[in-house]
């Protein structure tokens, strides 16, 4: 059986403006499904980008 490394992945801390409204939803749905606010953001923009289509010229 392969041991077991934990690994911490790499993230940078950034700011971003959003408005008051918007966040207090991310809130109240982080705070349902009982993940941080940070977790929540992290998984809706992976989950767009995944689902993207492409702009092709």
């Amino acid at each position: 059986m392969p041991k077991f490394v934990p690994r911490k992945p790499e993230k940078e801390v950034i700011s971003m403006r959003i408005s008051v409204d918007t966040l207090k939803e991310i809130d109240r749905k982080a705070a349902e499904f009982e993940i941080s606010r940070n977790e929540l953001i992290n998984q809706m923009i992976d989950y767009a980008l995944a689902n993207m289509e492409s702009v092709t010229q």
